[in-house]
């Protein structure tokens, strides 16, 4: 189920008294982190904390009790678990904040039509992509999906990911939207990373609804969303605004009606074509807006006024052949911005967030402490929980990543190669393969 992950025994059969000492990270050549709770923005967003040839004391609750640098080493027992980190570098465990990552059946054959000039929206309205994988996801058992999903979640693992954010929108009836929303909190519950859930109900128009679109937000409003919210089955509620699909005035009744619930917004925003939706996340104080490739300078204007993250998704850029989003502009202008894989099967079929932060060093231009804010701190807050984890700071979860890499600069500038060497989430360690 880990997908390559190794979890020692060892390590899992110590039993410790409630506060003591679990886990010390010796030999850390650089440990590097954002620091705080609430985003970084502007040219804060580069400003990070290095600590040099530092130690780590974790809890065996999985809290970062102690930082220390420069050879000075903690107070701890000699026969505590230990763990070198062999000069390298260590960061915290990186966060995911954009995936689909519950979905049956894959979508290769879709490749030649767009390879033939077929658009995204052209394969759409002929009832292929989003709704070819709604067909299998409908078909899918709860435990096929589960199944699957603990798979990728073990592949992600390896590359670095502690925490994902996992999105709901290929059931499109109340049956299939609560049965993909069950089985992300199950993989919340029985997987070792924290695991996220974002109601997208609104993804597109399911044959039901063919040509009334309004009916289909009226029905996730008085049907769907009421149950989501009392099971609580989602943290976030989700909206995809796009040309024959859903406008902003769609996602503003729905993602009204789920704030009235306790659901904050997310938003697809901008992937195509700008109708709005970047200004409606900063309107109506979403979380975050996500795409964001064709965002003009005012919905950069309203998503700085907010502090709405922009969560930006490289690798679907470099997949469908679309331009990337305007990353250096977002953050001149005061936007925190994010980096996420968008992992699907349609647009991005890749769920490797190291490739994402290369994109984000060659194709944003943004710099390596950027980008390390980009896929822990600023993604961190994107999901709501900045204040638990994304920095290597005392009181807060001791998820870290030892690289095979001395600095940021080496982690962001290679490519297609896997970097991390060691996961640790919770203080539990899991070596990589």
């Amino acid at each position: 189920m880990n997908g390559g992950i190794v979890c020692p025994s060892v390590h899992c059969c110590l039993h410790f008294p409630k506060g003591f000492i679990m886990l010390l990270i010796k030999n850390i050549g650089k440990l590097a982190t954002p620091l705080g709770n609430t985003v970084h923005c502007g040219e804060k967003q580069r400003e990070i904390k290095v600590f040099t040839d530092a130690s780590v004391l974790i809890s065996d609750d999985g809290k970062i009790l102690e930082i220390a640098e420069k050879g000075n080493m903690p107070s701890c027992p000699s026969d505590i678990e230990t763990i070198d980190a062999e000069g390298m570098l260590v960061t915290p465990g990186l966060v995911d904040a954009h995936t689909h990552l519950v979905f049956g059946g894959w979508r290769d054959h879709e490749v030649p039509l767009k390879i033939s000039g077929a658009s995204y929206l052209e394969i759409l309205n002929a009832g292929g992509g989003i709704l070819n994988t709604l067909r299998a996801t409908r078909e899918a058992s709860a435990d096929e999906l589960f199944d699957r999903s603990a798979e990728f979640l073990g592949e992600m693992m390896n590359l670095g990911v502690t925490t994902v954010e996992a999105k709901s929108g290929y059931g499109l009836d109340f049956e299939n939207e609560i049965k993909q929303l069950e089985v992300i909190r199950r993989l919340d519950r029985e997987t070792p990373l924290d695991v996220v859930s974002t109601f997208l109900g609104a993804h597109a128009i399911p044959s039901e609804f063919a040509g009334n679109p309004d009916g289909y937000i009226d029905y996730l409003i008085d049907k769907v969303l009421p149950v989501v919210a009392e099971r609580k089955l989602a943290d976030f509620c989700d909206v995809f605004v796009e040309d024959t699909i859903f406008t902003a005035e769609h996602a503003r009744k729905l993602l009204l009606a789920a704030q009235r619930l306790g659901m904050p917004s997310k938003i697809h925003a901008d992937e195509i074509n700008a109708i709005g939706g970047s200004e409606l996340a900063g309107e109506i104080g979403a979380v975050s807006a996500e795409h964001l490739l064709s965002t003009v300078d005012s919905g950069i204007e309203s998503l700085a006024k907010a502090k709405t993250v922009a969560c930006l998704l490289p690798c679907t850029s470099l997949y469908l052949d679309k331009p990337f989003a305007r990353a250096r502009d977002m953050i001149n202008a005061g936007v925190p911005v994010a980096i996420a894989t968008d992992f699907n099967p349609g647009s991005c079929p890749s769920l490797n967030i190291q490739l994402a932060m290369n994109m984000g060093y060659i194709r944003y231009r943004m710099y390596p402490e950027e980008i390390l804010t980009a896929v822990t701190l600023n993604a961190a807050c994107a999901l709501g929980m900045g204040d638990r984890i994304g920095t290597a700071e005392k009181g807060k979860q001791a998820d870290f990543v030892i690289w095979n890499a001395k600095d940021l600069s080496m982690l962001c500038y290679r490519m297609g190669s896997n970097q991390a060497k060691t996961v640790i989430k919770k203080g539990k360690i899991y070596e990589t393969r």
